[in-house]
């Protein structure tokens, strides 16, 4: 038995040998190429011998003398913006939505992107069903409830976290940008679940949710100092613990009751600066005009409006996100640890998949009359008074003399990309083979930029830099809705770009 069991042994080093050194072959012939100069510093440090080559090297180019010439008198962006793909990127769409929803929306100085994508679609419902020409969600009540949420989740995962030193990664992390305005579309479920939604009229914008960066400030103050309380009151209570029978379960609840006499002045600082909103369950009253000039008048909880007017066929909780994320294997559900809004609600949960796959959703969603959800990396080739999100926008690499060479999955491993924006797809162009050419964005950015508020996204760029597509059960794969269904999920760290909130 030993002479037989010491054969795939030899095998195997035999096969690791030659794996080995058919590596350091192509490692050599790649070296080979490079055709690499003579170091000029030896101890790494900048060589001023490197600096007289590259101007050398560059004034020896005109091309580059003249981008020398130009550029330090007008901006990077509008110099070297591409006449030929502004012509090619027209505002026209041969399939889209029924209707138009109106008037385009405005987050202004906050990042409450998700909130208003997720808005915006639902409106379409509600504007359909009531026969109304303009109309909004109150995003501001969805901000609230989102807000305070997050700060309870906070301090739960402080009382969950409170043995682990102050420096460990995942307690400094959760530290920093404890309460983001940001958020996905699984915290969108959270919210409509528990608090429903309500007219524009019924909890309108404050200055704060405008301009949210102030009270996030005062917040994020407050729940880092009630954080140390609840570490505090833990190490307290676990000491005690070692001389009197306190039990585990004793100290949670303990910890809780605290918790909740220090999240009265979080409620307190946003009733002051954001009003106090409707319960989910407390009736409120909204009047209203038609498109024909007719009065309306309904009467309900924010719960019921959301279940009489802002849903459809598709509802927000049968939906998911697929998502296109190159690092990791596809067809299989993934999340991200310790990242949500409501305590014990639904997680955020992404299906990886092809690129096509979004892409086919998109197309599939916008036939059935449904808008659609996305998130992206808006800032990268983006021109936002032109409205037009096109990888060949600017001719970069041409004025420079250089190539841009990260992949989809490189910008996400190097933090050059992330999901950082979530915004509405209304239309989009197809070819004579029914396969995307671009796409029509309505984004929450006022209607200053763009086509009166709306975007153009082109398919290119769709592969590049979106990552996410929200698409009902009925409209998806059945092969990605099972694996959706089945539950079985990866987890990924907090800190993981797919951590990133739109």
């Amino acid at each position: 038995m030993g002479a037989s069991g010491s054969k795939p042994v030899v095998a195997a080093a035999v096969g690791a040998h030659d794996e080995k050194q058919a590596t350091l072959e192509r490692v050599a012939a790649s070296l080979s190429s490079l055709h690499l100069r003579p170091v000029a510093s030896a101890d790494g440090s900048l060589s001023l011998a490197n600096v007289e080559f590259w101007e050398d090297t560059i004034t020896a180019d005109p091309k580059l003398q003249l981008t020398r010439t130009i550029l330090p008198q007008n901006d990077l962006r509008s110099t070297f913006i591409s006449r030929p793909a502004k012509i090619a990127d027209a505002h026209v769409f041969n399939t889209q939505l029924d209707f138009e929803t109106g008037p385009i929306t405005n987050q202004k100085s906050s990042g409450r992107c998700w909130l208003f994508a997720a808005t915006n679609v639902l409106r379409y419902n509600v504007m359909k069903k009531l026969n109304l020409e303009d109309f909004q969600l109150s995003q501001s009540y969805l901000f609230f409830w989102d807000k305070l949420n997050k700060c309870n989740y906070y301090l739960e995962l402080s009382i969950q976290h409170a043995d682990l030193p102050i420096d460990d990664r995942i307690v400094f992390h959760t530290a920093q940008d404890l309460i983001s305005d940001g958020g996905q579309w699984d915290m969108i479920v959270n919210l409509l679940e528990g608090y429903g939604v309500v007219p524009q009229a019924a909890y309108p914008e404050s200055l704060h949710s405008s301009l949210s960066s102030p009270l996030n400030g005062i917040l994020k103050r407050k729940l880092r100092e009630h954080a140390l309380v609840l570490r505090s009151l833990a190490a307290s209570l676990r000491a005690a613990a070692q001389s009197e029978p306190l039990s585990e379960e004793s100290i949670l609840r303990s910890l809780r009751a605290k918790k909740e006499d220090l999240l009265k002045d979080v409620y307190t600082i946003m009733t002051a600066t954001l009003g106090v909103p409707p319960k989910p369950t407390e009736q409120f009253s909204w009047d209203y005009y038609d498109k024909d000039g007719k009065v309306g008048h309904w009467e309900g909880t924010p719960l019921e409006f959301c279940k009489t007017f802002a849903t459809n066929k598709f509802l927000p909780t049968d939906s998911f996100s697929l998502i296109h994320d190159p690092r990791n294997e596809f067809g299989k559900l993934y999340s991200v640890d310790k990242l949500g809004n409501v305590w014990g609600g639904r997680d955020v949960l992404y299906v990886n998949t092809e690129i096509d796959n979004l892409k086919d959703a998109v197309v599939k969603m916008i036939k059935a009359g449904q808008p659609v959800f996305f998130g992206c990396d808006v800032g990268q080739f983006s021109d936002r008074e032109a409205g037009v999100m096109d990888t060949k926008l600017f001719e970069y690499e041409n004025a420079f003399s250089i190539k841009f060479g990260l992949t989809k999955a490189d910008r996400l491993r190097t933090s050059e990309s992330a999901m950082t924006h979530a915004m509405v797809i209304s239309a989009v162009h197809l070819d004579a083979a029914g396969k995307p050419v671009r796409y029509k964005v309505e984004n929450s950015w006022g209607d200053a930029p763009g086509n009166k508020g709306y975007y153009l996204m082109t398919d290119e760029w769709f592969e590049q830099f979106v990552y996410q597509v929200v698409v009902p059960k009925a409209l998806a794969p059945k092969n990605l809705v099972q694996v959706f269904e089945k539950g079985e999920k990866t987890m990924l760290p907090l800190w993981d770009p797919m951590g990133a909130l739109a």
